[in-house]
C-alpha cells in the first residue's frame, strides 16, 4: 500500500517536472527556436535509458543486500580492524 508521504512525494516531483517542460516549450517558443523531430526521439531516448539504468542500479543494490552480497565485505572489514558486527564491544 501506498504510504501518503510516497503519494506525497511522487505528486510533487511529477508536478516540477510537468513545470519544467512546461516553461521549455513555452520559451523555446516565444523566441522561434523548435526542436527537430530527431532532437525529441534523442531527449525521450536518454531520458528513459537515464531511468533504466538508475532503476537496474538501485534493484542491484537491494538484490546484493537482501541475498547477503554485502555480508563477506562486512565480514572482512572485522578482520582488519578487530571490531565485533555493529561496532559495539
Amino acid at each position: 500500500m501506498w504510504r501518503p508521504t510516497s503519494i506525497l512525494l511522487i505528486t510533487a516531483l511529477v508536478l516540477i517536472a510537468a513545470a519544467v517542460v512546461w516553461w521549455n516549450w513555452s520559451v523555446f517558443s516565444e523566441i522561434g527556436a523548435g526542436m527537430p523531430a530527431i532532437g525529441w526521439v534523442a531527449l525521450i531516448f536518454g531520458v528513459i535509458l537515464a531511468l533504466g539504468i538508475g532503476g537496474g542500479l538501485m534493484f542491484l543494490v537491494f538484490y546484493s543486500s537482501r541475498h547477503g552480497y554485502d555480508d563477506a565485505v562486512s565480514g572482512a572489514n572485522e578482520r582488519h580492524t578487530g571490531d565485533p558486527p555493529g561496532g559495539q564491544p
